[in-house]
C-alpha cells in the first residue's frame, strides 16, 4: 500500500481555473481550462488526501505509519482502556450491590462520558492502480488524450526504446543491413516538441526524422536497412483526425538493402489541455501483403479522443489487414 497518485488531470492552484497533467511521478507542462474539462470515466478523480500543485507532491506525503501516527494510536488506546475500566466498575458495583438475601440492590444511575471520536485518517491507495490501457484492441495515449485501434496481428509492447505509446506487428525479423531485429510495421505517438503549432509545418519537418529512425539508422548508429538511398512523396495533404484539422506527409523510401518501406508523419492538435500538437508516426515495410497502405488510412480514421463513448475509445480488433 502506498500514496502513489495515478496519472491524470488535477486542479492547478498556481493557475486558478486550469488543470495540470500529473504523469505519475512529476507535474508536466500540459494544462487545460478547468471549465472546459470533460470528466473521463476511465481517469481517476483527485485521490483523498492529495491536493493541487501548491501542496507537497504525492511521493512527499507522510505515510500512514509516519510521524504523528504513534501519538494518535496511543490516544485511541487510552480512550478504549478508559471505557473498559468504566464498564468493569459498573459490573462490579452491580454484583457487590446485592444484599444478604440475594436481592439486587437498587441500581445506581451512572453517566459515562462519551468516548472521544477518533480523527479520520487518510485512506491508503494501492500502488498498483487499474491500467486504463488494459484493452488489447486499443492503444491509449493519456498525455495527448487520444486512442488508436490495434489491428489484428499487432501488439502493444510493454516498453520501447523511446518510451512512447507504440503498436507494432508481433513477429520480428533480422534486419537486412545489420545485426539487429526489425518489425514490419510500427505506429507510435508523441507530443510535438519544437514549439511549432502549425500541423503542416510539423508534419513536413517530422517526416525526415520518421524516415531516418525507421530505415536509416537505429539508436546505436547501425544502418539496419543499408541506409536510405532515395524517397518519393506519395501524399501531402490536410486531413481530419479525432475531430481536429491536421496534416499528413507520406513517403516511399528506397533503401540500400531490403525492400524499403513507406513512412508517414501525421500532425494534429491534441484534444486536451492547451491543444499542444500530437504527432503520429507510421512505418510499413514494402512488399508485405499484410501491410497495405489502406491500413495506414484505417488506423488514422480510428484515432479517437480519449473517452469517446461511441467506440469505447477506439475501433479495436475489428481492423484487419
Amino acid at each position: 500500500m502506498s500514496y502513489a497518485t495515478p496519472p491524470g488531470w488535477y486542479p492547478d492552484e498556481g493557475a486558478p481555473g486550469t488543470e495540470r497533467w500529473w504523469d505519475g511521478t512529476a507535474w508536466t507542462a500540459h494544462t487545460r481550462p478547468l471549465a472546459a474539462a470533460h470528466p473521463d470515466p476511465r481517469q481517476p478523480q483527485t485521490p483523498p488526501g492529495f491536493g493541487p500543485p501548491s501542496v507537497p507532491l504525492p511521493h512527499q506525503r507522510v505515510a500512514q505509519d509516519g510521524p504523528g501516527a504513534g501519538s494518535r494510536t496511543k490516544a485511541v488506546a487510552i480512550a478504549l482502556c478508559g471505557v473498559l475500566v468504566l464498564g468493569a466498575a459498573v459490573t462490579g458495583a452491580v454484583l457487590l450491590g446485592r444484599d444478604d438475601s440475594g436481592t439486587p440492590a437498587a441500581p445506581t444511575t451512572t453517566t459515562s462520558a462519551p468516548a472521544p471520536a477518533t480523527p479520520p485518517t487518510a485512506t491508503a491507495t494501492p500502488s498498483a492502480e487499474a491500467d486504463p490501457d488494459d484493452d488489447p484492441a486499443v492503444l491509449v495515449d493519456q498525455l495527448n488524450g487520444i486512442t488508436l485501434p490495434v489491428p489484428d496481428g499487432w501488439e502493444k509492447p510493454g516498453s520501447t526504446l523511446n518510451d512512447v505509446p507504440t503498436i507494432r506487428t508481433k513477429d520480428s525479423y533480422d534486419c537486412p543491413g545489420g545485426s539487429s531485429f526489425c518489425y514490419h510495421g510500427t505506429v507510435s505517438t508523441r507530443t510535438a516538441q519544437s514549439g511549432e503549432s502549425d500541423p503542416k509545418a510539423l508534419a513536413e519537418a517530422d517526416i525526415v526524422t520518421a524516415a531516418d529512425n525507421a530505415y536509416e539508422e537505429d539508436t546505436v548508429g547501425r544502418r539496419i536497412h543499408g541506409g536510405i538511398t532515395s524517397h518519393k512523396v506519395l501524399k501531402a495533404q490536410e486531413v481530419t483526425v479525432a475531430g481536429r484539422t491536421g496534416y499528413l506527409v507520406r513517403w516511399r523510401v528506397t533503401t540500400g538493402k531490403g525492400p524499403g518501406g513507406v513512412v508517414q508523419s501525421l500532425a494534429f492538435p491534441s484534444t486536451v489541455g492547451s491543444e499542444t500538437p500530437v504527432i503520429v508516426r507510421f512505418a510499413f515495410d514494402a512488399d508485405v501483403a499484410e501491410l497495405p497502405l489502406s491500413l495506414m488510412d484505417t488506423i488514422m480514421r480510428g484515432i479517437r479522443p480519449l473517452g469517446d463513448s461511441g467506440t469505447s475509445g477506439g475501433v479495436g480488433a475489428s481492423i484487419g489487414p
